[in-house]
Formats: C-alpha cells, sequence, structure tokens
C-alpha cells in the first residue's frame, strides 16, 4: 500500500467517521425498528417474530412439476384469505422442498393453530350457470364484486353446477393477436373431459340463447365471470378479456388447482408464541451488544493504537453487517443471531493475526511503517486460508442445512468475507493513517516479547492422553445412557419426532411442582400416561417444557386451552413444535454427511494449500478431535441434540481448522530455513512456531469466548443450548492447534520422513 501523507491521513480518518456514523446510524434505525417491529424492521424468522411454520408431503406417487407449482399458489391464495387484515403486515413463505414437499412459513400470526388447521384443505373449483331452472339468479354482481345468492349445496341440488374443476382436462394461459385492431388478447384455454365436455355443451347451448354468463367460483369467492359467446359442444373453450397474460396464468391456476387430487400429509409443523421471539430477540441483541463492547475494551488494552484501530474496523464491520441483511432482505434467525455474533468475536483474528506481526517486525528493529506494511504481507496467507475454510463450512451448511440453519450459514458467511475486507483493507487504511497524522512512537504500537519457551513436542503423550480420556468417557457415557433409555444421546424432536410444548407460566415452578401439578393435567387432557410425558425447566425463566408423543391439531387446541384455563397463560406464551419420524430420519443423515461433506473439502483445500498431506491430515484429525470433545459434552450434560447441532459442530469446524492453519502456515514460514529435518530440527520448529504464535492463539480464543459466553449468560434457553457446546468447542479447538495437530504433524513427519 503506498505511503500515506499527512493530510490524506486526516482525510482518511474524516471520510472513515462520516461513513461510520451514517452506517452505524442506519444499523441503530434498523436495530430499534426490528425490536419495534416497524416497517424498517429486519426480516424475521417464526423463533424471532412467531407465527407458524409447516411442511406437507404430497400423498402416492411424485406429482408433476405443474401440480406442485399450482399446490403452492393455492396455498399462498389461502394464507391470503386467511391473513385478512394481517397480511399486510406479514410475508408468507411457500416453497417447494424435493419432489413431493412443500413448506409454509407465515410469521407474526395471531391465530397460528386455526391457519394450521385451515392450510392444506383441498379447494373446489365450480362452473356455475347464471340462473337456475326457474329462472332465479344464482349470483349478482354487488359493491364487492359477484357473490352468490345461495349456498354451494342448494346449487349442487338444484343442478345449477355445470361442471368442478376435476372436469378440467387442462388450463393454459395464452395470448392471440386481434385480427382487426392488431391489438394482443391474453385468454385462457380450456380443455374439459368427456363428462364436463357433455355438461358444457348443455350448459353453454342455454347461456349463450338467454345471454347468460358462467362464473367460475374457487374457494369462496368468484375468479371469474365470462359471458358465453357460443355453444361449446368440442370440450375446449376459451376464457377471454384478460388484461395481462401474469392475469390469465392466475386464472389458469385457479382453475387447476380447483382440480388437483394430491393429498397432503402434514410431516412437520412449529408454533412459535410471539412472545417468546420477542425475548429471543432482545436478549440476543443484549448479548451481541455487551460482547463487543468487551471485545473492544480488550483490544484496546492488549495492541494500544492497533487496538483502537480494530475497535473502529469492527464498529464499521457490526454496521456492515446489519446493512446488508436490510439490504437484501435477508430472513434472520436465533441460529442466525449466533452465527452474526459468532463471527463478530471471529472477526478479530483477522486484526490479532496482522498485529502480531507487526510487533514481530518492530520486534527485530524494523522501523514502525516498514513493520506495518511487512506484518500485513506476511499475515495474509493464514489470514486466507483460515477464512476460506470457514467458509467451507458455511457453504455445506448453506447447501445441506435447513431453512433456520440457512440462515446461521449466510450470516456466518457473510461475517467471514467482511472480517477479511475490514481486516485487510479497512484496518489497513487507518492504521496507516494513525501513522500519517503523527502517531508514530513504536511504543504505541507494542512490541512483541521474547516468545515463552516451552517443549510442546516432548509432552504429546500427555496431552493426546487426555483428549482420549474425554473422548472415551463421551463414549461410555453415551453407551451407559443407550443402554438405559434406549438412547445415547439426548435427541431432540428434530431427531425423534414428537411434540414438544414450552410454556411461559407466571411464576417459577420446580420440577416437583411440574410434575405434582401440571403433568396429571396434561395427561388426563391428551388421555395419556403421566410417565410417557418429558418435563424440563429452563434456568432463570419461568419456563418449562413438556414433551409427549406426536400430537394432531385438536389435541394441541385442547392442551392450549386447559393452560390458559387452569393455569392462567396466554395463548401467545405457549410454544408447540412437531416433527414427523421422516423427518427425524432425515435430520440424522443430513447431519452425517454436512459433516462429511465438510471434513473432505477442507482435506483438499489444506492438501492443495500446503503441498504436504502431513499437514491435511493433522488438521483433520485434530478437528474431528475437536467435534467427539464437544460430542462428549453433549452426551455429559444431555443437551439436547437438535437443528442447531448441525450448525454447532460445522461452526467447531470451521473455527477449529482456522486456528490450526495458522500455526501451520507458521511452521511452513520457518521450515524455510530448516536445513536438515532431524527429529530435533523438526521438534524444535514445531516448538518455536507454537511459541510464535500461542499469544494471537489466547487472544482470539478469548474474543470469540466473550462473545459465545455472553450469548450462554444473556440468551434464552434456545440460544443457550446453542452456545454451551460451542463454547466448548473454541476452548477444544484452542487446545487442538495447540496441543494437538501440531505434535500429529510431527509424528507423522518423523514416521513417513521420506513420504511427501
Amino acid at each position: 500500500m503506498k505511503r500515506l501523507k499527512k493530510g490524506q491521513g486526516i482525510a482518511c480518518l474524516i471520510a472513515f467517521v462520516i461513513i461510520l456514523g451514517l452506517l452505524g446510524y442506519y444499523g441503530a434505525m434498523v436495530l430499534t425498528g426490528t425490536v419495534a417491529k416497524n416497517n424498517n424492521s429486519l426480516k424475521l424468522g417464526l423463533d424471532l417474530d412467531g407465527g407458524v411454520s409447516i411442511t406437507y408431503e404430497a400423498v402416492g406417487d411424485t406429482p408433476t412439476d405443474e401440480q406442485m407449482e399450482d399446490t403452492i399458489l393455492k396455498l399462498q391464495q389461502r394464507i391470503e384469505n386467511d391473513l385478512g387484515e394481517e397480511s399486510s403486515t406479514t410475508e408468507a413463505n411457500v416453497y417447494r422442498v424435493g419432489d413431493k414437499r412443500i413448506t409454509v412459513e407465515i410469521p407474526g400470526v395471531s391465530d397460528a393453530n386455526a391457519l394450521l388447521e385451515e392450510l392444506g384443505t383441498p379447494g373446489t373449483l365450480y362452473f356455475i350457470s347464471q340462473y337456475d331452472a326457474d329462472g332465479n339468479a344464482n349470483y349478482t354482481y354487488g359493491t364487492d364484486g359477484y357473490v352468490l345468492n345461495s349456498d354451494i349445496q342448494t346449487l349442487i341440488d338444484n343442478g345449477s353446477i355445470v361442471a368442478t374443476g376435476t372436469n378440467v382436462k387442462s388450463a393454459q394461459a395464452t395470448s392471440q393477436t386481434n385480427q382487426t385492431t392488431g391489438a394482443t388478447e391474453y385468454l385462457v384455454q380450456l380443455t374439459f373431459d368427456d363428462e364436463g365436455t357433455e355438461a358444457f355443451a348443455t350448459a353453454t347451448k342455454e347461456a349463450y340463447a338467454n345471454g347468460w354468463s358462467i362464473g367460475i367460483y374457487y374457494d369462496g369467492e368468484f375468479v371469474s365471470v365470462p359471458s358465453v359467446n357460443s355453444e361449446i359442444t368440442n370440450g375446449s373453450c376459451v376464457v377471454e378479456g384478460m388484461e395481462s397474460f401474469e392475469e390469465a396464468s392466475k386464472l389458469a391456476s385457479y382453475i387447476r388447482i380447483g382440480g388437483l387430487d394430491i393429498e397432503l400429509t402434514e410431516l412437520e409443523s412449529q408454533v412459535v408464541g410471539a412472545q417468546l421471539g420477542s425475548d429471543a430477540l432482545r436478549t440476543s441483541l443484549v448479548a451481541a451488544g455487551v460482547g463487543l463492547v468487551i471485545v473492544m475494551l480488550f483490544l484496546i488494552a492488549m495492541y494500544l493504537v492497533p487496538g483502537v484501530v480494530a475497535s473502529l474496523a469492527l464498529a464499521l464491520y457490526t454496521a456492515m453487517l446489519i446493512g446488508i441483511l436490510k439490504a437484501f432482505d435477508i430472513t434472520l434467525t436465533l441460529p442466525g443471531i449466533a452465527g452474526m455474533i459468532l463471527s463478530i468475536g471471529m472477526a478479530v483474528d483477522a486484526n490479532v493475526i496482522c498485529f502480531a506481526r507487526i510487533r514481530e517486525e518492530i520486534k527485530a528493529g524494523r522501523p514502525v511503517i516498514s513493520a506495518i506494511e511487512t506484518g500485513f504481507s506476511k499475515a495474509l496467507s493464514a489470514i486466507l486460508d483460515g477464512n476460506i475454510t470457514t467458509l467451507i463450512a458455511a457453504a455445506v451448511l448453506g447447501i445441506i442445512g435447513s431453512g433456520t440453519v440457512k440462515g446461521f450459514a449466510i450470516t456466518l458467511a457473510l461475517g467471514v468475507v467482511l472480517s477479511m475486507f475490514t481486516a485487510l483493507v479497512i484496518t489497513r487504511i487507518l492504521i496507516n493513517s494513525f501513522y500519517a497524522i503523527g502517531i508514530r512512537s513504536p511504543k504505541a504500537y507494542g512490541k512483541a516479547k521474547e516468545p515463552t519457551k516451552f517443549d510442546f513436542v516432548s509432552k504429546k503423550a500427555i496431552f493426546i492422553t487426555i483428549s482420549v480420556v474425554i473422548i472415551a468417557a463421551g463414549f461410555i457415557t453415551m453407551g451407559v445412557f443407550k443402554a438405559k433409555d434406549g438412547t445415547g444421546l439426548n435427541y431432540s424432536l428434530e431427531f425423534l419426532g414428537g411434540t414438544s410444548t414450552t410454556v411461559d407460566f407466571n411464576k417459577t415452578y420446580s420440577l416437583s411442582e411440574l410434575d405434582a401439578e401440571v403433568v396429571p393435567e396434561i395427561a388426563d387432557t391428551l388421555g395419556v400416561s403421566e410417565g410417557s410425558i418429558q418435563t424440563t425447566t429452563v434456568d432463570g425463566s419461568n419456563q418449562a417444557i413438556f414433551k409427549t408423543r406426536t400430537l394432531t391439531l385438536d389435541e394441541r387446541s385442547s392442551l392450549n386451552e386447559m393452560l390458559e384455563s387452569k393455569f392462567d397463560v396466554t395463548e401467545e406464551s405457549i410454544t408447540s413444535q412437531s416433527i414427523g419420524s421422516t423427518i427425524s430420519g432425515e435430520m440424522r443423515s443430513q447431519s452425517t454427511i454436512a459433516v462429511i461433506v465438510a471434513v473432505l473439502c477442507m482435506l483438499v483445500y489444506i492438501w492443495f494449500r500446503f503441498k504436504d498431506l502431513r499437514f491435511a491430515s493433522s488438521a483433520i484429525i485434530a478437528l474431528i478431535h475437536d467435534v467427539l470433545v464437544v460430542l462428549a459434552l453433549y452426551a455429559f450434560a444431555r443437551i439436547s441434540v437438535g437443528s442447531a447441532f448441525i450448525a454447532c459442530m460445522l461452526t467447531v469446524i470451521g473455527y477449529s481448522v482456522n486456528d490450526t492453519i495458522v500455526v501451520f502456515d507458521r511452521i511452513r514460514e520457518n521450515h524455510k530455513a530448516l536445513r536438515t529435518e532431524t527429529p530435533e530440527n523438526l521438534a524444535e520448529l514445531a516448538n518455536s512456531s507454537l511459541a510464535q504464535t500461542l499469544s494471537r492463539s489466547i487472544s482470539t480464543s478469548i474474543t470469540t469466548a466473550i462473545m459465545v459466553l455472553m450469548l450462554l449468560i444473556l440468551g434464552v434457553s434456545s440460544i443457550r443450548e446453542f452456545a454451551l457446546p460451542l463454547l466448548a468447542g473454541v476452548i477444544a479447538g484452542t487446545y487442538s492447534s495447540i496441543f494437538i495437530a501440531t505434535q500429529l504433524w510431527y509424528i507423522m513427519k518423523v514416521k513417513f520422513a521420506k513420504k511427501n
């Protein structure tokens, strides 16, 4: 980078302050709007805004693409009708999953259970004659359009129903050019089956003779009321008068979906109380703010002027991340907030690597400005390699993960990219600007201390033994619980299937009080034994969680009514979640595949970058070590294994490899000065490289742990279950990069000295 003059440095700092002020103000408005839930809010997922999510699967043979698209349209239309005024403030998301499944997500609805019951009910389409056999009008035009004068059953009984949607063989939007005016006309081409052809021939003959229309009625309203311009005897006709091709396509879809024979079955559903979502959002934002301030103070105390620069860059990074989430309308979920907070902690890492290098150059006697330039140059490869491996983990999450996990992947990936940008561009500009305006004393930038001498390699047997004991204890614990309860881990509903109901009571219940007062009422309401109900409490709150077999919608409603009447809770404070066995089996496969794919991708990348399979193998074994250590924690603490488990494991993998690569990058650099590869020289190489990167590893681990610890302390229960194993993963990743990965590389280097 070209050295800045004093005037340029001042200009850069002024420009930075203006940009930070504008982005900071915008970010603050977005966060304020998100908490207040106004038009300036981030797009929130169900776990933050409350609402309903349901996944359906088509019964029987795989439907055609057209049938699936029509069914999606039907569900969207029914949601709009059912939400009424709420539809103006609620954005429903209906999308296809695979060949046979459709997922519906509706944040912010007030009566989620009623909507769940309504969705998926097949709508029926009718072709209705304008008049019945006695000359009475079946429908008339009012202030709000055409309305029926009788109910459908009456029209069926008096023969006014010409045909139904099941009689339609095809309905396609098309266009033609008017031969007289040359204008483009939009219409819908209909084809009927034999029964429909015969019925339509009779009805259109009478309608044409009398000047009647035949209304097309779907899902409680008229979607079109076309005039009959001729007798239709061949089973094919057109509906004219559309103003656009989009309008014609919509009518064609209505006609097609009115005759669909797709039967949908519920695979997974989740009802989230809005109050619980609001608490999750508020506490997560507080955790982010507190953690961010603590991290900034730590950086300033540790790195002086570079710490101030890093804090400013971190503030810009946070504002930019919020702005991008808003600008691209990215849905923010609870795991997404976790990913954002974690990425803030990891964003410090790139700055720390640069600062450590700058201090080393100052210690070596270089002038400050040269130390800055050389420090950033030497840090580049470690920053790129470390962050790319984390991006690999995020990519796997985005491709394989479910909806909420995808949100985590997006925010994590954004965080990684922005952290590289702020460290390699913004931080570099700022630190050069500070130097240009006169802050040039080496004391202001710090000087690396002589690395602590410690023979890490000679103690490798002790370190590896500690890890083996922890991992073995985890497997033994899983075996004990497997024999006792049938499952080695505490699988959540995503893995086992069933229904979980979370209730925010007006007071705190102990487990014994819940078992004595609440569980008998639930058992009586659902007609199940008390022993079949699993009960847990949430520390620091009035919440309790009840796990049961899969409940029907009627049973859920009955349970809610009982809780409201006997325990004085509101429906907004009750969250229920149901997942079928099909989904639970896929969740297990999904998590296994995600981990395997991530590990293989990282193995190939590290092998390619370091040109040595021993580096790659050591790093992969170390990250497997970290996964198994975290898995042991899941076993010891009986932490619920659910969808967040996948995000947690892959984040641990990304973090662990990132930490290990920084050490390996230093080994690769120092190896160039090594003349002979004797065991003694290799041991000295490993020990010195570890010593040189030790302060960086500890600093990065502390900043990341601070952010995760804030989640653990201030977050709601669902975030805490995510934060605790993540904190364990940060600790395990730091331990393995210092005490496991390098020692494994040394062992492989000595044992397989002739293999490259």
